[in-house]
């Protein structure tokens, strides 16, 4: 089933302050990358992670994007996977101006011009969701990441919403913190307008382009995105399908949605990331 369109009714920004809006994020943007490809392969982990922190803080700001955090985003001990719903390429920004982590994403978005380089070099993992059993090699990568002590991010869904609903996580990207014994940090992620109202202006969904969908952000007069911490969940004595419905009940608890109707089932289909 074709899901619909984002739908936004507050009258978007005058034509020149959009464009003008639009020119500097696109500065913005060949400027990270010439960071990741310059700077990134001459410092060490830590200063990267500083470096995508600063950068993601600055888009947002430049997006007219406030974030606001509830609960406590525990992921600076490392060996963490936060899990999050997804509702806009944007997400991506907003979980990197609070931790940077290595997000998996589906391996079209490494093809998008300028964005799609920027991701790659920023260490981002790619799934071939046509490949059956990508997953095993995607699962290999992440759990030596989170060995490493980096910080790994999924979006269990698989694909995005308009940000009204919660999908059925599916659990195969979640077995790499199984096994490295690791925590799951639990993420909801909500946008509103400045006045408080549920807004569909950053959501990624159904037949929309990635530049309808940037044009459309770029529009917006001001953005808040909540950032929903709830409390990690301990990996070493769960199992991955366990987790799964753990982290969705959390995410849905905090976004004030009702338990999920539908049968746990196996949740094994590969979670492509981002749209």
């Amino acid at each position: 089933m074709r899901r619909p369109r984002a739908v936004v009714h507050d009258a978007p920004l005058p034509l020149p302050l959009r464009l003008w809006r639009a020119t500097r994020v696109t500065i913005h943007v060949a400027a990270g990358l010439a960071t990741t490809s310059l700077v990134f392969p001459l410092v060490k982990p830590p200063t990267r992670r500083a470096l995508v922190r600063r950068w993601s803080g600055k888009l947002l700001r430049l997006l007219r994007v406030e974030a606001r955090v509830e609960g406590r985003l525990d992921a600076h001990r490392g060996n963490v996977l936060i899990v999050a719903n997804h509702v806009s390429w944007l997400d991506v920004f907003v979980l990197n101006a609070q931790h940077p982590a290595r997000f998996v994403a589906k391996s079209e978005l490494g093809a998008w011009p300028l964005a799609g380089r920027l991701i790659r070099g920023a260490g981002t993992i790619f799934v071939e969701r046509a490949r059956r059993h990508d997953t095993r090699r995607v699962n290999h990568h992440a759990a030596r990441a989170l060995e490493a002590g980096d910080v790994v991010a999924v979006f269990p869904e698989g694909t995005t919403t308009a940000g009204h609903e919660v999908l059925r996580f599916h659990a195969s990207l979640l077995q790499p913190v199984v096994e490295t014994r690791g925590h799951v940090q639990p993420v909801a992620i909500r946008y509103r307008d400045a006045a408080g109202r549920h807004t569909s202006a950053a959501a990624y969904v159904g037949d929309d382009s990635f530049a309808a969908s940037f044009w459309r952000i770029c529009g917006a007069r001001a953005l808040v995105v909540e950032v929903l911490a709830a409390a990690p969940l301990p990996a070493q004595h769960g199992d991955r399908r366990a987790l799964a419905r753990a982290s969705e009940a959390a995410i849905r608890t905090a976004l004030g949605l009702p338990a999920s109707a539908t049968a746990p089932g196996r949740g094994d289909d590969p979670a492509g990331g981002s749209p």
